[in-house]
């Protein structure tokens, strides 16, 4: 004969049914998981330490994409520059004059 929470059907079937837990009966599975946790020492998820991600591309290649992205105003900028200054110095010198 089956144990509590199964109805026999017939021979060949068994049709289990889900009996509610009590609070009492609640509070001793929770106290048994615990004592049963200690027993074991800490879980997988406790220990588990932060993996460091790898970047898929090398220092050496960001480098060189920076250098391509930045590089180019770079150079627009120092070609610039001595213009603007010379700009620049002819305003202030037509005010002075």
């Amino acid at each position: 004969m089956p144990g509590p929470g199964y109805l026999t059907a017939s021979a060949s079937k068994i049709i289990v049914f889900i009996v509610a837990q009590t609070p009492q009966q609640r509070k001793a599975n929770e106290k048994y998981a615990k004592s049963e946790a200690a027993k074991r020492g800490k879980g997988k998820t406790a220990t588990k330490q932060k993996q460091n991600s790898k970047s898929p591309v090398s220092t050496g290649w960001v480098v060189v994409l920076a250098f391509a992205v930045c590089g180019g105003l770079a150079f627009e900028a120092l070609r610039i520059v001595p213009e603007l200054w010379s700009a620049a110095i002819e305003m202030f010198n037509r005010k002075l004059a």
